[in-house]
């Protein structure tokens, strides 16, 4: 069943909600500032690799959060409009809460949070984390310089992109492309466009071949949920992909 959490136990969870995790970590707050203690954390699943995703509302960080979160290349953020809700959750536990993922508000404020087990509550765990993957599709990714991608840019980063993958084809004679769900570069195959990492997690929440995902197999970039396991391509891309990859 579901617990109640007070500020404590809020702060408590949600700390042994990041450092437990496994596969992939949700972390949903209109507002960011994390403590030391979430940034030894967070730093140690960037280190082995996790799946980690970032959504809040406003891009105005400080310098020093800013500075923090470059350097965690592996931690992906995202900018979702009008944000109001705070949510953590990893593959095992969730947290619905009125606190931000702020120091402030973990230190100085009164909170409140539900504390949730997909164990023992599946069906209220599945529609948080559906929820969640809600957002993450609509959200606007930022990149590690917390820059947006702008559409100006986009062309040339999709031919940088276009042309790695052919030199690596002729140099290597292995193709490359990039996981749907994380962006990182694998081997390019239409039948297997994620990576190790999040076909586990896909696979473990359902393997639907048609959930929306966040990037295009073949050239990486963004796809804004109009990409999936059964649609690993772009529509605009798939010509060009079937001449360069011969699929």
């Amino acid at each position: 069943m579901a617990k109640f959490l007070n500020t404590t136990g809020v702060s408590y969870h949600l700390e042994e909600l990041i450092k437990t995790t496994k596969d992939r970590l949700i972390l949903i707050s209109p507002y960011l500032q994390f403590n030391d203690r979430i940034k030894e954390h967070l730093n140690n699943l960037n280190i082995q690799k996790r799946d980690i995703r970032i959504i809040y509302r406003e891009n105005k960080l400080h310098p020093d959060e800013n500075n923090w979160l470059e350097k965690q290349i592996g931690v992906r953020t995202s900018i979702c409009k009008n944000l109001h809700a705070k949510c953590y959750l990893n593959e095992n536990e969730a947290i619905i809460t009125s606190m931000n993922l702020y120091e402030f508000s973990q230190q100085n404020n009164n909170e409140m949070g539900i504390y949730i087990s997909k164990s023992q509550d599946p069906e209220l765990y599945n529609s948080t984390l559906e929820e969640a993957q809600r957002l993450l599709t609509i959200s606007e990714e930022i990149r590690v310089t917390v820059q947006k991608v702008s559409a100006a840019n986009q062309d040339k980063i999709e031919k940088r992109k276009v042309e790695t993958k052919n030199h690596n084809s002729k140099s290597n004679d292995k193709p490359m492309g990039y996981c749907i769900r994380t962006g990182v570069e694998i081997p390019f195959n239409v039948e297997k466009p994620m990576s190790y990492e999040a076909y586990k997690v896909w696979s473990q929440y359902g393997g639907n071949h048609d959930y929306p995902e966040k990037f295009c197999h073949f050239s990486g970039e963004p796809s804004n949920g109009e990409t999936s396991v059964s649609k690993p391509i772009l529509k605009k891309n798939w010509k060009k992909a079937k001449e360069i990859f011969d699929f």
